[in-house]
């Protein structure tokens, strides 16, 4: 089995936006990724111990986004930069993820066309999908992502 790289080289984000943990598996239409909720995560209240069930959708887009860090990865290519465009049928069990609690959160690609891609997510906690939606993403090449960064209004 191939080594993972570290998610700080297959991410677009900094300390302490990286919400997961490792990369367990990936390959060209499916990734698992994996994050134990610690005190430390951006968004832990410390009042409840825990990280709010909404921030499962960031979960998700970060493992999509592992997803085409690997590839790019893969390629000798810089993590690409991704636009989360929409969340279809959130639904999460919990409504909140308590420290300490393991989750393991999957993303099969569906469907993709051009640079926009959906994405079928869940989050599984012993065993039990705790929380399933669908992602819209758009993925730009290096050279669309230069042109949005460097108009000007």
């Amino acid at each position: 089995m191939t080594k993972m790289p570290p998610l700080a080289q297959l991410l677009p984000h900094d300390a302490p936006m990286i919400l997961i943990d490792e990369l367990i598996s990936v390959d060209v239409e499916n990734v698992h990724c994996q994050v134990t909720i610690r005190s430390d995560n951006l968004f832990f209240d410390n009042h409840s111990q825990s990280v709010a069930g909404y921030v499962g959708i960031e979960l998700m887009a970060q493992t999509i986004a592992a997803w085409a860090g690997y590839h790019a990865w893969q390629q000798g290519k810089p993590a690409p930069i991704g636009f989360l465009l929409g969340c279809r049928r959130y639904h999460s069990e919990w409504s909140q993820f308590n420290q300490g609690v393991v989750l393991d959160i999957y993303a099969e690609r569906l469907i993709q066309d051009n640079n926009m891609a959906v994405f079928s997510c869940q989050i599984i906690s012993q065993q039990q999908t705790i929380a399933s939606c669908q992602l819209n993403a758009y993925l730009p090449s290096e050279e669309k992502v230069a042109t949005l960064l460097t108009t000007k209004k």
